[in-house]
């Protein structure tokens, strides 16, 4: 696999005052249990609807230097209208060889393997993916496969698509509290267990049966998917999340990607990649997909 550069990132415990003080502080963690809740999250998500969240705009794109020359020229109508800005025409180009893995969404991504005890280990903190799925049979056909994360932050592209065409087999929510995505908590809180998500076991034409997951985080509550039923195309948008930064998990079957080594050497350095929306990850195994009807 031809070898591309990529950014990276030190995967830091240290977080904003704020995080530090509710993750690692007696009297901030007496307070996570509230702020955890989805009814919070809910409160956060009307406030930052209405038209006066606007106001705050300008003063978070100059804080998260975020580039916005990427995206269409708009006037926001609330945080979240903003928040949920749509990219220009060919910002996010996404390669034409069909063959190619590429990232579902903007982020931060890791990369690990998953054992034949159906496990994998984030910073310490072991993840059975049972657990992550709540269904046992599933699992169990992830077994030696491939999980990728890719951790959102609040300066990225919020929205996200499909990795190929295929059909959608199942979809399923699961209702759980919205810790922060943030590598603090990930020491403390078994996050991507506990926290609300929902996800859809995807047939794909080139890479087999995979499953592609939104996690909820930290006052982002609002997981937006199209549709939970039907067919779908390589890059079409599947969804959006709304306000703050969350997490997308993709989990691949044994023998259906090759996730480019990169990745799993970063992560093993205790190092995240930046990677965009549409920019090859990876490539099929040959012979992946072939029992797809799409094939």
């Amino acid at each position: 696999m031809e070898k591309q550069l990529f950014e990276t990132a030190e995967i830091s415990d240290k977080g904003s005052i704020s995080a530090t003080i509710l993750y690692k502080t007696i009297p901030g963690r007496l307070c996570l249990r509230l702020l955890v809740r989805p009814t919070l999250s809910k409160f956060m998500g009307f406030v930052m609807d209405r038209k006066v969240s606007a106001l705050t705009v300008k003063r978070f794109v100059r804080k998260n230097k975020i580039d916005m020359s990427d995206y269409k020229a708009e006037k926001y109508t609330s945080f979240n209208s903003f928040f949920t800005r749509e990219l220009k025409e060919g910002a996010r180009p996404i390669s034409q060889n069909t063959h190619d893995l590429t990232a579902p969404c903007d982020g931060k991504l890791t990369a690990f393997k998953i054992s034949d005890n159906s496990i994998f280990n984030i910073k310490g903190s072991i993840y059975d993916v049972d657990e992550l799925l709540q269904d046992k049979k599933l699992a169990d056909e992830f077994v030696n496969g491939t999980c990728l994360i890719f951790r959102l932050m609040p300066d990225n592209y919020h929205r996200y698509n499909y990795i190929d065409d295929g059909e959608i087999i199942s979809h399923k929510k699961i209702k759980g509290v919205l810790h922060t995505v943030r590598p603090i908590a990930l020491k403390k809180y078994r996050i991507y267990k506990q926290n609300a998500r929902e996800y859809e076991v995807l047939q794909t034409k080139n890479f087999g049966k995979a499953i592609q997951m939104e996690v909820g985080a930290l006052f982002v509550g609002r997981i937006k998917n199209y549709k939970s039923c039907g067919n779908f195309i390589r890059g079409e948008e599947k969804g959006m999340f709304e306000f703050g930064g969350s997490t997308v998990v993709m989990l691949f079957q044994q023998n259906a990607v090759e996730v480019d080594s990169i990745f799993f050497e970063n992560t093993l350095n205790n190092k995240e990649t930046v990677v965009k929306m549409g920019c090859k990850i990876g490539e099929k195994i040959a012979g992946a997909g072939i029992n797809s009807p799409y094939s």
